[in-house]
């Protein structure tokens, strides 16, 4: 390599803020618009829009509900349980106006889909997970007419839903906020972006919760009292079997509000988030590469420092989220209302020994063995080779013992050895 080219390596981040790739004065923040993401005319591939494209093209046809509207038929068509509801009564949606203590959201889940419910709403609320763009959202019209009317969101969502709560990229977030009694957070007593590390005690705020944790309280199913040295009363809203008396359920299509659903949720909602972080970050990094290299006059393959210290970053962080680092111990066993958790559990895949990444602990921790199931996920398959080889190494390092750092002592050598195991029996392609 000449000097002069030698030079120019070395002045990557200065090369980079010259060049007109990302947006100013937020360099640090990543514009979704520019390339390589693209993200509002990519052509998505999520679950939704394949929907979609099948209602159009008359090869799914769908059945309008006179009290539900498209609800029962597009939770059929997108593979996503009744039993996964929850319900949300916190003005923290886009039809605020219709959610309050005595008409919640109810939200309903997959492994890649979101869809909202309000009572007498104007839409549904849905999104998917695409597996290069992460978090995509659309409405449907609640009009009885031959077909839903899905429309992809042009911007509104992504208001909230790509923000520092979201690590700055379109997804999720489960929030914990203290209600006053029409729903509305009280913003100066401040909130929670809730998942496994939020303490139980601080879970929950402006939900319904449904189920049983013992000696331990949370925030859910009550109002806040500005008044009050506490806030939240937890006695009141602890270990409830059902929601009489908080709010009529009857026109929903469960009773309750499971809490094993709920920490479900908060934990798949950032588990996303970081593997479209790590996507995002690697696509960029490789993007601007090969625009340097096309500069410096090298192979347009050849990975910056500063690149595969940003690949190496983000994937760090998203081995932690993976393996369930910092996870909040519980000291109670926590059970939920419905049988969400047993049809959670049973989708598997399970190894020889019958052992699954979706089996349930719910003693001390969410899961028997801390290791996410969306490892099996679209969106985990898709991340660029750079990602996965650097994940494929670190996995191995930590789950062979290498690995013995502070943010992962909470996996016992049984715990290590385990999800290798079942790791190694359900997910051989590309992995350790």
């Amino acid at each position: 390599m000449s000097e002069t080219v030698s030079r120019t390596r070395q002045s990557i981040p200065a090369l980079l803020v010259a060049l007109p790739l990302m947006p100013s004065p937020l360099l640090a923040q990543i514009d979704i618009d520019l390339k390589p993401i693209e993200y509002s005319t990519a052509q998505t591939t999520d679950s939704v829009q394949r929907l979609k494209a099948a209602i159009a093209s008359g090869e799914v046809q769908l059945a309008y509900d006179r009290q539900l509207g498209w609800l029962p038929a597009l939770l059929d068509a997108l593979d996503t349980p009744a039993n996964s509801q929850t319900l949300v009564f916190s003005k923290t949606s886009l039809q605020r106006r219709q959610i309050s203590p005595s008409r919640p959201r109810a939200l309903y889940f997959s492994d890649e889909v979101y869809i909202g419910y309000v009572r007498h709403g104007r839409s549904l609320e849905l999104s998917a997970v695409d597996p290069k763009l992460g978090a995509v959202f659309y409405t449907v019209d609640q009009k009885n007419r031959e077909r839903p009317v899905i429309s992809r969101d042009t911007g509104q969502c992504l208001s909230c839903h790509n923000t520092r709560r979201t690590r700055d990229v379109p997804g999720y977030l489960v929030r914990s906020v203290f209600p006053d009694r029409r729903g509305e957070p009280i913003t100066q007593l401040g909130s929670e972006t809730a998942d496994p590390r939020t303490p139980f005690k601080k879970r929950f705020g402006g939900w319904y919760v449904t189920g049983s944790h013992g000696g331990m309280r949370h925030r859910g199913n009550s109002i806040a009292d500005e008044d009050s040295a506490t806030l939240i009363d937890g006695e009141a809203g602890a270990n409830l079997a059902t929601l009489d008396g908080l709010v009529d359920t009857s026109s929903y299509l469960e009773r309750g509000s499971d809490l094993v659903a709920l920490m479900v949720l908060e934990h798949q909602s950032q588990m996303h988030n970081a593997i479209t972080v790590a996507g995002y970050q690697a696509r960029k990094g490789i993007y601007y590469d090969r625009a340097l290299n096309s500069v410096t006059g090298d192979p347009p393959d050849t990975m910056s420092n500063s690149t595969r210290r940003r690949i190496e970053s983000a994937g760090e962080a998203l081995l932690q989220c993976l393996l369930f680092s910092g996870e909040a111990p519980l000291t109670s066993p926590v059970t939920g209302s419905t049988t969400f958790a047993t049809d959670f559990a049973a989708q598997g895949p399970d190894d020889a020994q019958g052992r699954s990444l979706r089996q349930f602990d719910l003693s001390e921790r969410l899961f028997r063995f801390p290791c996410s199931f969306l490892i099996y996920s679209d969106s985990w398959d898709a991340l660029p080779t750079a990602m996965t080889d650097c994940l494929r190494r670190r996995l191995t390092e930590v789950l062979t013992g290498e690995d013995r750092s502070e943010a992962f002592r909470h996996l016992s050598a049984g715990d290590r050895r385990a999800i290798l195991e079942i790791l190694r029996a359900t997910k051989p392609e590309r992995l350790l």
